[in-house]
């Protein structure tokens, strides 16, 4: 491993999930449509700052070869008078994002066109707390035969469809000087994260134009502000998603494969989102980068993409119980051989029925997201949306889960088998940590959906009670 990825070795963590083993946490990428998306990431309600830094990331030849290095040549804001804590973190933070704003390799060379390139990663920080980076990569303004350099903004907040909208200002003014991003960045920096459904304006002036006003409006159901499934119903049959859903379940080791950064991406990214209410805790390596290709001999669950160059290499590499999936071919190249028996027969039969239903070329974006999300998130409603009732709360409000009484109070004996190796895993683990702690009755997307569930076999009971 060269010293770049040595330097992100020792500038990331461990991610040691509440209640689990420690995760091997190298960072997250995720290549990006030009309306990029989000990964399961903390619902904000609004009000906080924007973004950290912006940065701008350039490859520089290093000192002995014809590799380039990617370096950051701009930083906005400053950090000074830090305390040596914070400034070791931000060293930790910096050295880390230059790898992931250019994953795939250090081989460039100048060149006079480049189509631009949106894209995010996300990384853990010391403390737990994530970092996202949302990154536009293009060519500098000039002529003659250049290299490319990425502009990224590094926040807290995940909301990738309006971090896209940003880098599109900050685009246009990159045509015509840095001079003119720093107001912009500034100004956005001073405003407050839109709560959802909510707008924030901003007033800009730009030479030659006048003044601007930009709006970012901040969706009012950001339950799938984050995903776009067109990739990967492109690339895999439902049944093929259906397993892959399946392995992510039992939280299996997952490899995709693909040429395009962006299908690669897309795909892996949706993959994870199937999982909502739950989040994928372990590797999550959407895009893996040249020098961390040993990631795919990881004992831990992972699910992490690699770009079809490296096929080889992977194939080759010492690894156990792998899914690994061709996107280019829609096929898989090694499997566990029982993906297809995990999931209860009859809750299957009742997703690709959903999901056959299709989708019309008149839907929106959103309308497809829903259309494909809802049979995963009704999976989970009939097997674990009964969970509630199984937390038995101290007087200080203090939950304790029912495990044994939450799996037998389930009436199919495959449901039941299935929860029964569920509720083990690390993904329904932190789920219902979570819950213990929360003194609030359960609320959101997911608790929505269990409701109109409950209602619906209330309805249904006095229909059945009226043919007998």
């Amino acid at each position: 491993m060269d010293g770049l990825g040595r330097r992100l070795r020792a500038s990331l963590r461990l991610k040691r999930g509440r209640g689990g083993p420690p995760q091997d946490n190298l960072g997250e990428v995720v290549k990006e449509p030009e309306r990029a998306q989000e990964h399961c990431l903390p619902n904000f309600a609004g009000g906080q700052h924007f973004f950290e830094y912006l940065l701008v990331v350039s490859l520089k030849k290093k000192p002995s070869g014809d590799d380039y290095e990617p370096t950051i040549t701009y930083q906005f804001p400053k950090r000074e008078n830090l305390l040596r804590g914070q400034q070791e973190e931000e060293e930790r933070l910096l050295g880390a994002i230059p790898l992931f704003c250019f994953p795939d390799g250090n081989e460039w060379a100048p060149l006079t066109e480049y189509p631009r390139e949106t894209f995010s990663f996300v990384l853990t920080n010391v403390d737990g707390s994530r970092k996202i980076g949302y990154c536009r990569r293009l060519l500098p303004a000039g002529r003659g035969p250049r290299l490319p350099r990425v502009y990224c903004i590094i926040s807290c907040i995940g909301c990738f469809g309006l971090f896209s909208k940003i880098l599109d200002e900050v685009e246009k003014r990159h045509q015509i000087s840095m001079a003119v991003i720093y107001p912009f960045m500034q100004g956005l920096r001073e405003a407050a994260f839109p709560a959802p459904g909510k707008t924030v304006t901003l007033k800009s002036f730009i030479p030659d134009s006048g003044t601007e006003f930009i709006s970012l409006t901040r969706p009012l159901d950001s339950h799938l502000e984050h995903v776009d499934f067109s990739s990967l119903l492109r690339c895999l049959s439902f049944e093929q998603i259906l397993q892959i859903f399946a392995s992510a379940v039992l939280e299996r080791r997952i490899i995709f494969l693909a040429e395009g950064l962006s299908t690669l991406s897309q795909c892996i990214h949706a993959a994870a989102a199937l999982l909502y209410p739950f989040s994928w805790a372990h590797t999550y390596i959407p895009v893996v980068p040249e020098s961390l290709l040993a990631t795919v001999c990881c004992p831990t669950p992972f699910m992490v993409g690699v770009q079809m160059r490296f096929r080889q290499e992977v194939m080759e590499s010492p690894m156990e119980e792998v899914l690994l999936v061709n996107l280019c071919e829609g096929t898989f190249l090694m499997s566990v051989g029982d993906e297809k028996d995990i999931l209860p027969p009859k809750l299957q039969e009742d997703i690709l029925e959903s999901l056959g239903q299709g989708t019309k070329e008149s839907q929106t974006s959103e309308q497809i997201n829903e259309h494909v999300s809802g049979p995963f998130v009704q999976f989970f409603v009939k097997t674990v949306g009964h969970y509630a009732s199984y937390i038995k709360r101290e007087a200080n409000g203090q939950g304790h889960f029912q495990e044994r009484a939450f799996y037998k109070a389930l009436t199919s004996k495959a449901n039941r088998r299935f929860v029964k190796k569920f509720v083990k895993t690390q993904l329904f683990s932190l789920f219902i940590q979570e819950a213990e702690k929360s003194k609030n009755p359960p609320a959101g997307y997911f608790q929505q959906k269990i409701l109109e569930y409950e209602e619906r076999k209330k309805q249904k009971k006095p229909k059945e009670k009226t043919l007998k």
